[in-house]
């Protein structure tokens, strides 16, 4: 990254160059790896100071991409060379055979700069696919290349789990740019967000100097040598002139960046003095240690610098590296690092952008006597603007005539009054622009306030000319050249300074120029008047409301007569479609006098109303004409049927959707059984109503119906049929009425279904009741009800009623079933119970401030009566919200306090019944610190401490304590001891020769309290301790007899195939190990082999036979005693099995065959 370093003193910043032309490249990538773009160093330091490109490190990912297989590219885009100011092409191929959707592409330009999104004036990205060869083509298109688009750019791209890259490099040639001089004034100036070259996407010109637009190149001035020769009085406008926006900042803190750093043994690079990033940008601090094992601590202005998602920190070898993410103003300030008692400090200066002219001043010309107002914006709210007129400050005042308004980006200086000593060239200048403009105040000119309009004017109307003029002065009229005579339908009518000329019934020949010209002034005022007469429609030929009626699939031909001068232009139009003139179905044909509408084979969708409209210059005619088809109806919907007797039903039906234009005379019905085809038409005279009740059915028998619609026209097609239905009677009477409960004011019944339903099914209930003394039954429920149990409300408490309730099908209702006696309304009372939850039952803890929320179910009848007592007294309901409803009660506390804590109680009542319940709730806090903290004893490296408990424990335990100490030095405080039950504590490993102060912090389940009681005198540690002796300890005894940990186990071996013994032993000194066959001692057999390995014995034997089967004993010995282990090896096979085996029989089977043997021949094998 592009950084600040140190520069001889001698050296002098060289003449800024002129400014760049300005460009708004985009950006080939998001973030050109984070180190490279977002942080720019300052680009205007002290002239002791300056600027070096540091080389850039090679990315890894870098080497080995174009070697890897690839995947998904079957053509990769490659390197290429251009010239600066030309166009490159980079194209990447991904076949799509084995692919479902659109691959996604990424174009990066170095190691994360995502492209996608910076595509514009530079830069353009495309992709095509060639359906018969299954290939997507993806383009990156570099529009007038400059030198800073060079460097490596890569291409990735992915589906699914699929994923492919690689990575080339462009290389641009002739660059004719030269790198900007440093100038001490860019350092302290906002940045040049907003200018030209905003949002000019520069890959790697991080130095590039943002200049502001200025009318002309300014001779290279050194501020410093200003600010040394200038009076303090002078300062201000000298920072203001150029730039500056701190200037006590810039004169403090770049004369600290003047003093010499310090040589440090551990730093082996140290910071820069400077460095600066515009505001929103990225800093990154770079240090290098000669020691990488050295601890190294960040600081801003003397505060400790923690790891966040702001300040990041890295390390790569020696390197030491803090980023410090989205800089703002607060972060302009000191840093500084330590390694070890060394650091080294630099200056992190971040720029605002400069305040510009976005709008720019405009030449004005006034007259005396005006208010004159010049106007332009900037491009921040509130900005310092300073106003000059011909090159001098204008200072507003109470007495000065200038008066200087801002209204957000708005800057406005106002002159009221303005003379001809007005007239000069004014200027606002900010920290980034200027703008100018010319104001000329000159007398005033004769002004037509309202000039003259042409007219046109309906024949017999009146013709009305009227002009108004600046000043009070006559003048004439004339028509084509001829003075105009009043007459008696002519009038000129002269007040002040408006003139009007007034024809009254206009005619034909009043047509003309007419021209007012003022006396003494060469100005006319013309006026062009035209006489015209309007269109008119006659529609005398059609009905009262212009009605045509026409028969579907006949023509229809509507001519309208029509006059107007000149003649008018006719258009038809139908629900704002125009009908055109030619050869369609429905079409229109224009004569002088006429207009005709013409429909071809009319259809019901013609119906309508149709508009015409004529248009000529003198105005226009509107008239609608409503044209009606009409013809035979739409059948309708099917019927439904309502209710079914034994023999008979009742149907309805809803009228057509569409009648065809005429109203519906009546229905014709038909019936059909469901499995028959043949339909039976049931009425010969139609039927005026939409219901009908066919008779003499079938019981038990399936019946369909229809409907025809008949109008004037004819009949309409049948209605799809009704769904199928059964003549059926009702059911037999509802079961086993009961009351299932009372209430004050409810009853509940009970019953069950019917004995016998039928083949009509059951389509719900009816409950009715009437109260005692009264034959009126009143229906309970205005819904059928398909479940056995409902509630009457809604009932007089005391009354007495009697129930009934009726089964109902699609016959009709069945016969009631009575409750046998009358009911009292009244509930029957039921004792009240609390139902305390589980977690309640304990004490219910809360801290301070949180919200204490508890829902306590109840049970009673009537509604019970609720108490709520405190500790024995009422609760305050200002404090503590009670709410109560039928079933449960509510205690809410919005921020519980302290004093909320105590014992809650609860009562329950109905009527003399009583219920009672105990809730403890507890509101705990912070405790407060220790009452005294006291140094009991000091010696060697330790100091013993004792403190008293606080007085205040939050209203629970005190569960601990928390111990810290503080250098007298740096007063900087550190732990020692946390969660420390006891009131005393020994406090160990201090620094010798360091005296020391300690507080002791509370703690409770709530958590630390807010202070702590510290020491009031300090410890300190004296360097003549106490000699140290070592304690002396006697040589620990590891001799040990030998042991088996593991032992050995019985073990089944197959002839001919090698096997092994394995046992653990442990013993010191280390035990000698001998393997024994039947007692006897295996030494120099071939066939055995011994291993030991960190007390693992094994023992291998050699392609065992029968003869090897036997017991077998490991012995291990040593001077402490000797242990023996034995265990059984039993051989199985013998010669029959290595036959078996060499003549090729497979394992499986020979095992097979050893088994049936010996199932055969028990006691031989």
């Amino acid at each position: 990254m592009p950084e600040p370093t140190k520069k001889e003193e001698n050296e002098v910043p060289a003449p800024a160059p002129p400014p760049e032309e300005p460009s708004k490249e985009k950006e080939a990538r998001t973030t050109p790896a984070k180190d490279e773009e977002e942080v720019s160093p300052p680009s205007a330091l002290p002239p002791d100071w300056t600027l070096v490109e540091p080389p850039a490190g090679e990315e890894q990912a870098k080497q080995n991409a174009n070697s890897q297989l690839s995947i998904l590219f079957i053509e990769k885009p490659q390197g290429g060379t251009v010239k600066v100011g030309e166009d490159i092409t980079f194209i990447a191929k991904v076949k799509a055979e084995d692919l479902l959707r659109k691959p996604t592409i990424k174009w990066f330009k170095g190691k994360w700069m995502d492209l996608a999104s910076k595509a514009g004036k530079h830069l353009q990205l495309k992709e095509t696919f060639e359906r018969h060869s299954r290939v997507y083509t993806f383009e990156m298109q570099i529009i007038k290349a400059k030198e800073n688009f060079a460097g490596n750019y890569r291409c990735e791209v992915t589906y699914k789990d699929k994923f492919d890259s690689c990575s080339f490099d462009l290389e641009v040639h002739e660059s004719t740019g030269t790198t900007p001089n440093i100038d001490i004034r860019s350092a302290f100036k906002r940045s040049g967000e907003g200018q030209d070259d905003a949002g000019e996407l520069d890959f790697s010109g991080l130095l590039k100097r943002r200049e502001v637009k200025q009318q002309e190149e300014e001779p290279q001035v050194d501020v410093w040598e200003l600010l040394k020769n200038a009076k303090p009085s002078e300062y201000e406008k000298i920072a203001f002139q150029y730039g500056i926006t701190d200037l006590r900042g810039m004169l403090k803190r770049l004369k600290r960046m003047r003093r010499e750093e310090k040589k440090s043994a551990a730093f082996a690079k140290i910071l820069d003095p400077a460095y600066q990033v515009d505001k929103g940008g990225r800093v990154r601090f770079v240090v290098e240690l000669a020691d990488p094992k050295l601890e190294v601590k960040w600081y801003k202005n003397g505060q400790e610098i923690r790891p966040s998602t702001k300040y990041i920190f890295e390390h790569k070898g020696c390197q030491r590296i803090l980023f410090i993410n989205n800089c703002q103003m607060t972060d302009d300030s000191e840093y500084y690092v330590t390694a070890g008692d060394d650091k080294c400090s630099t200056e992190l200066f971040v720029r605002e952008p400069p305040i510009t002219v976005t709008k720019q001043l405009e030449d004005t010309t006034a007259y005396c006597g005006e208010r004159v107002e010049l106007e332009c914006e900037v491009s921040e709210d509130d900005a310092n603007v300073k106003w000059f007129k011909n090159g001098e400050e204008i200072i507003p005042g109470p007495k000065s005539r200038y008066r200087i308004r801002v209204e957000g980006k708005k800057h406005i200086l106002i002159i009221e009054g303005a003379t001809k000593a007005d007239s000069a060239e004014y200027s606002v200048m900010t920290t980034g622009g200027q703008s100018s403009a010319k104001l000329s105040v000159d007398l005033k000119p004769l002004k037509i306030l309202t000039p003259l309009t042409d007219q046109t004017v309906n024949l017999g109307k009146e013709i009305y000319l009227k002009c108004e003029i600046s000043e009070n002065i006559p003048g004439k009229w004339t028509k084509n050249g001829l003075p105009v005579q009043e007459s008696d339908r002519l009038k000129v009518v002269h007040k002040g300074r408006i003139h009007k000329l007034v024809i009254a019934n206009a005619l034909t020949e009043d047509e003309g120029d007419y021209v007012f010209a003022p006396d003494a002034y060469n100005v006319t005022l013309p006026a062009k008047v035209h006489v015209i007469d309007p269109p008119k429609i006659i529609l005398d030929g059609l009905d009262a409301d212009n009605t045509v009626t026409v028969i579907a699939g006949n023509k229809l031909r509507l001519e309208i007569p029509i006059s107007g001068e000149p003649p008018p232009k006719a258009m038809w139009s139908r629900a704002d479609k125009a009908i055109m003139e030619g050869s369609g179905r429905i079409r229109t044909e224009s004569y002088p006098d006429s207009s005709t509408l013409v429909i071809d084979v009319a259809e019901r969708d013609d119906s309508g109303v149709y508009h015409i409209n004529l248009k000529n210059e003198a105005g226009e005619a509107h008239a609608s004409i409503k044209v009606k088809v009409v013809d035979f109806p739409d059948p309708p919907v099917a019927p439904t049927v309502t209710e079914v007797g034994d023999d008979w039903c009742i149907m309805n039906w809803e009228p057509p959707a569409y009648d065809g234009g005429s109203p519906i005379l009546g229905y014709f019905i038909e019936r059909k059984k469901k499995q028959s085809s043949r339909w039976m038409r049931l009425n010969f005279d139609l039927c005026k109503e939409t219901t009908f009740e066919p008779k003499k059915m079938i019981e038990g028998v399936a019946y369909e119906v229809r409907i025809f619609a008949v109008n004037a026209i004819g009949i309409s097609k049948p209605s799809m049929p009704s769904r199928p239905f059964v003549p059926l009677a009702v059911t037999s009477p509802p079961t086993l009425l009961t009351v299932d409960s009372v209430t004050d004011t409810t009853v509940t019944m009970r019953w069950r279904p019917p004995d016998h339903i039928g083949a009509a099914g059951l389509d719900g209930y009816v409950l009715e009741y009437c109260f005692e003394g009264t034959e009126d039954w009143i229906v309970a429920n205005k819904d059928l009800i398909d479940k056995t149990k409902f509630t009457i409300t809604g009932l007089p408490t005391d009354a007495k009623i009697f129930v009934r309730v009726k089964a109902v099908n699609a016959a009709g209702a069945s016969e009631p079933k009575y409750y046998s006696q009358p009911i009292l309304v009244k509930e029957i009372i039921e004792p009240p119970k609390i139902r305390i939850p589980r977690h309640l039952k304990q004490t219910y803890i809360r801290r301070v401030g949180e919200a204490v929320n508890l829902v306590i179910p109840f049970q009673g009848k009537p509604r019970p009566e609720l108490t709520w007592k405190k500790d024995g007294v009422e609760i305050d309901k200002n404090q503590i919200n009670i709410r109560n409803s039928e079933t449960d009660t509510i205690i809410f506390i919005r921020k519980a306090e302290r004093s909320h804590s105590g014992k809650y109680d609860l009562q329950v009542k109905v009527d003399k019944f009583v219920e009672t319940a105990s809730i403890d709730i507890q509101i705990i806090d912070r405790p407060g610190p220790p009452q005294t903290v006291k140094i009991e004893d000091v010696w060697g490296e330790n100091v013993a401490l004792t403190w008293t408990p606080p007085k205040d424990d939050g209203n629970a335990a005190i569960t601990g304590y928390t111990i810290q100490k503080a250098d007298k030095k740096s007063m900087e405080w550190f732990t020692v001891i946390e969660h420390y039950h006891r009131t005393s504590a020994t406090i160990t490993e201090l620094v010798i020769g360091n005296e020391y102060y300690f507080r002791v912090f509370s703690e409770n389940m709530c958590g630390l309290s807010e202070d702590a009681t510290m020491t009031k005198e300090s410890a300190v540690i004296a360097k003549d301790g106490k000699i140290y002796k070592n304690p002396v300890y006697e040589d620990f005894d590891f001799s040990e007899a030998p042991m088996f940990t593991q032992p050995l186990v019985n073990t089944y071996a197959i002839a001919g195939y090698n096997a092994t013994l394995n046992c653990s032993v442990r013993g010191n000194p280390k035990p000698k190990i001998t393997w024994m066959k039947n007692k006897v001692a295996i030494v120099d057999d071939p066939r055995y082999r011994m291993f030991s390995n960190q007390g693992v014995c094994t023992l291998e034997i050699r392609k065992p036979s029968p003869y090897d089967g036997g017991t077998y004993c490991c012995k291990a010995v040593n001077d402490l005693g000797t242990v023996e282990i034995e265990c059984k090896l039993e051989v199985k096979g013998g010669l029959s099995f290595c036959r078996l085996l060499l003549q090729g029989v497979p394992p499986n089977i020979i095992d097979s065959y050893l088994r049936d043997l010996h199932s055969s021949n028990p006691e031989e094998y």
